[in-house]
Order: structure tokens, then sequence, then C-alpha cells
């Protein structure tokens, strides 16, 4: 595969190149000129992709919600009209469950072998492939994120999840027990039935993948609730899948809002499973109303305010460099964003003036042009909550490094902004901020970092740079995370699980230990007359 995946991107090694910028760099080894933010506003580029699919994907067919209305999404390079999509609610997810449970029941999908689902996952790679610019160009057109992200990183990253989960098709195996007394034990592995997944908008495609491809090759049904800010690129490609084979019903795509949509599918009595990706709090509701309805197993990937720690021992300049990578990825507006800076005392000062300058070189405008490595933040609501999270750092006594304020006058767009001098009791070194803002803290020695890390109600992630072993291994075993990046940051490859401890949810996703949300064990015992052997 040519192009750059993210699991390439944040590794220590590659610090003073690749990680100067997703967009900075062209994936082809040639480095192209940074641009000036006031000309990456200048004049936005048309998306080069044409909107075709606004409708719910119900039982195979596009269709209009049953109450016939429809909902905004919006540029947020601008703030204007893309298209008005279909707006489902009850009515919606119980036709779509309806067709998910027929499917699963009667239709062909989990009796068809486990080869020729196989086959099925990877035409619809290959198609993804086929047509790859159409999808990134409406991913950066509805989430804001930068072109050369999604199309260099995010969608061939896609396409290797489906054909990972492909490969374990046919590879999900039982096992035979050796019981004390004359009895032949085996265990079956089964489809679990309807999947309900509800997933968010920074990553709408990888979070489709996720949760998309491992249901599909253990044979299950799905319904799956898109975010009511990004629902273009999920509707695009389930089109494609259909293409590739997929029976009707298999997997239905309902948009709409969380208290309505999403509500009615954690509700539902005929969803078997239920999977949900996003904040903390709304997962505390999804939760409650799965154990309210039919007591539906549920995984969660919730919030994080994960770690990275800068040792005494770091080159500073590629620490700088991981460390921005870390937070500013995708505007800020990810779960498991470095959003807290630890760094030791006696690099603090050199590191805060450096993680100032790179800051201050970030490109924010346009993600659909070249060098560009910020866009907007995803909508106005977004935007307004970065902004108060900025004012409350202001407020409660952090030194505004650089940043803090609006970029631009159109859209959704805010300066890269870091603070120093951030204490573990303010707001913006507590709470998910999810924006573009950085908060470095200072530290003493390792077994205070461990403390202060693990001193959050989040667990999902955090990140070590050291150049000692044993500092590394100290530091992985005792962090509270589910996930410990050393000397490297947001490597996220199809093998590799992602989840978290505590309040930052519930099992795994990717790799082996995704596919034991959406199976169920069952174990089988025949009396033996006679044996020949036990």
């Amino acid at each position: 595969m040519a192009a750059r995946r993210m699991s390439s991107l944040f590794s220590s090694s590659h610090a003073s190149t690749l990680l100067r910028s997703i967009g900075n760099y062209s994936g082809r080894g040639t480095s192209i000129t940074r641009l000036s933010t006031a000309a990456a506003l200048e004049e936005l580029i048309t998306p080069p992709v044409k909107i075709e699919h606004t409708k719910l994907l119900i039982n195979g067919q596009f269709v209009d919600a049953a109450s016939g209305k429809t909902f905004p999404t919006l540029d947020p390079r601008t703030g204007q009209l893309i298209a008005n999509v279909a707006e489902g609610d009850l009515e919606d997810v119980n036709r779509a469950v309806a067709a998910a449970r027929k499917a699963f029941d009667e239709g062909p999908w989990p009796r068809m072998t486990a080869y020729e689902r196989s086959k099925i996952l990877l035409r619809f790679a290959d198609l993804v492939e086929k047509h790859a610019d159409e999808i990134a160009a409406l991913e950066v057109w509805d989430n804001g994120k930068p072109y050369d992200q999604a199309a260099t990183d995010e969608i061939p990253l896609f396409v290797r999840l489906f054909r990972y989960y492909a490969g374990w098709a046919d590879k999900i195996h039982g096992l035979t027990i050796q019981a004390d007394g004359p009895h032949h034990v085996q265990t079956l592995h089964e489809p679990i039935g309807v999947a309900g997944q509800i997933i968010p908008w920074n990553f709408p495609l990888l979070m489709y993948a996720w949760k998309v491809g491992p249901a599909l090759a253990c044979g299950n049904t799905i319904v799956l609730k898109t975010a009511e800010q990004t629902p273009l690129s999920a509707l695009y490609v389930s089109k494609l899948f259909h293409e590739a084979g997929l029976p009707p019903g298999v997997l239905n795509i309902v948009s709409g809002y969380g208290p309505s949509a999403g509500a009615a599918l954690a509700s539902h009595m005929d969803v078997d499973k239920l999977a949900f990706t996003g904040s903390t709090s709304t997962g505390k509701i999804v939760l409650g109303l799965a154990a309210k309805s039919n007591l539906k197993p549920v995984t969660l990937e919730l919030g994080g305010k994960s770690p990275f720690i800068v040792c005494e021992d770091a080159n500073v300049d590629e620490a700088v460099d991981l460390a921005h990578a870390a937070l500013f990825f995708n505007q800020g507006q990810c779960c498991c964003a470095g959003s807290r800076t630890f760094v030791h005392e006696r690099v603090y000062d050199e590191f805060v003036e450096k993680a100032k300058a790179r800051a201050l070189n970030r490109v924010v405008g346009d993600p659909f042009k070249k060098g560009v490595e910020q866009g907007p933040q995803v909508d106005s609501e977004q935007f307004d909550k970065i902004l108060k999270y900025i004012k409350s750092g202001v407020d409660s006594g952090a030194t505004l490094e650089t940043g803090g304020q609006r970029f631009g006058s159109n859209g959704y767009y805010i300066q890269p902004t870091v603070f120093s001098n951030v204490q573990d009791d303010m707001l913006i070194a507590k709470d998910e901020i999810f924006g573009p803002v950085q908060s470095i803290l200072k530290f003493k020695d390792i077994n205070e970092v461990i403390r202060r890390s693990n001193a959050t109600p989040f667990g999902l992630a955090a990140g070590v740079f050291t150049q000692n072993l044993d500092t590394a291994n100290t530091l992985t075993r005792a962090l509270k995370a589910g996930t410990v990046w050393v000397n490297c940051f947001d490597v996220f490859d199809a093998a590799i699980p992602f989840g978290g401890y505590k309040m930052s949810g519930h099992g795994r996703e990717k790799g082996i230990y995704s596919l034991n949300n959406y199976l169920q064990v069952k174990a089988v015992v025949t009396h033996l007359k006679n044996p020949a052997w036990l």
C-alpha cells in the first residue's frame, strides 16, 4: 500500500520529519511549501464530490424517514448547509431493527459459510479503495479534518480493518474440553444476533469500521446510528457494501439525533447487543437504557484525559513534536489525545518555549488545501465549548502562551492554544476539552507523575517519552490506561486492541478481542456410552 498508515505516523524515530504535520508531508517523500494561515482561508476549495445519499438505509433500500423530517448537515468551514439528511426516530429504528432481525433469523448471512462472508468483506474493501477520493472528500467536507489525513491515513486504515476482519471470519473456533466423566464437551461461538451500534463524529469512517467489521465477520446483523454532525460517509460506503453482495437487512443505517434515534436503539427490546463510542456522560445514559430494557450487553468506548509524560532524559525537540501531534491531531478532537502534557522540571522551560513555537507555526485553514494541518472544529457547539474552556484556563491562573482565540471570521476555527503552569485542579487539566488546547504541567519525579497521571476518572490512553528502559517499564505497568504508547502515540494498527479503564469504557475494539463483543459462547455436553477413551 503506497499511502502512509496512521500507525506509522507517530514514532519517535521519525519525529523530526513525519511529526511536523500530517498536511506538511505528501506521503510520497516530497516536502511541500508551508502555506500562510491567511492564504489558507482566503478562498475555499469546492469539495470534489457530489452528495448522492441522504436517506436512511433500511433493508437494503434508501428510504425517507417515516415522519418525512430532515435535518441539516453543515460545512464546518462556513457553517453553511451541505445537505438535508433524513431524520430517523423511533419508528425508523423499529423498521431497521425488524429488518435486521428478519435478516438474522431467516436470512442467508448467519447461514452463509464464513468464507463467503469473508469474500464479501474483501470485495467491499476493494470498492472502498476504488472510490477512495470521493469518500475522503465527503469525510473532510462533513467533519473538517485535513484532506491529507483522511485520504492518506484514514481511508487506507479503514480498508485494512475490513481486510483484517475478513481474515478472521473463517477462523472463529470453539474448543473441545476434557471433562471429569464420560462426556464429550465442546464450545460453540455463535453470533449474538442484532447489534445496535452508535458512532461519533470525530472519526466517522474509522468508528464505522471498528464496529461493523467484527460484527459482520461474526455473522451478526446491524442497525447503526451515525452522529448527526457527520452522516454522509457512512451512507456512501454502506451503498458500496451492498454492491459487494451484502444481503438486504444485514446492515441498516439510521441518521438522527441521540435523544430520539439513539435512545430508541439503546432501549430496543429486540436488539441483542449495543456498542457505543462517545462521551462518558452519554455512555452512562446508554448503559442505563440498555439495562432498563432487555439487559443487553454493552461495550463502551468513552472519554479520556490522557497523560503524555516527558521524562528528564528526553530529546526535547522530538518530545515537543510528538506531544504536539498527540494533542493537536484531528483538531484535538480525539478521545485519547495527550491532553495532559507532564514535563519533568529539568526540561520544562525549554519544552514550553519550543511547544509554543511549534503551535505558532501550525497552519490552520481550509482542510482541502495542501499544507493545512488544522481545519475547523466540527460544529458551533464544540467551538463554543472549547473557547469556554480556554477562558476558564485564563481565569484560573494558567499562563496562556499562545492562541486562545477564534481563527478568522468564518467557520469554526480556533487558534492552536498552549497553556503552561497548569495545575491539576484546573478544569483544563481535569475535563475532556476535545479541542486544540495543550495543557503543560510540571513534575519532579516518577512516583509523583504516576500518582498525578492516575488521579482522574478516565483511563483510556497514556504516552511515555523516555530513553530509559527501566523508566518505560515502570510507567507502562503503573499507569491505569487501556493503551500506553512508548516513544510513539496514536498507533492504531488493526490488530491492536483499544479501550479504556475506569470511566473510559468497557470492552475492547480492534484486534482479536473485539470479536468477543459479538459472540455468544455455548457449552454443548453429550453423554458418552462406553467411550474408548476419556
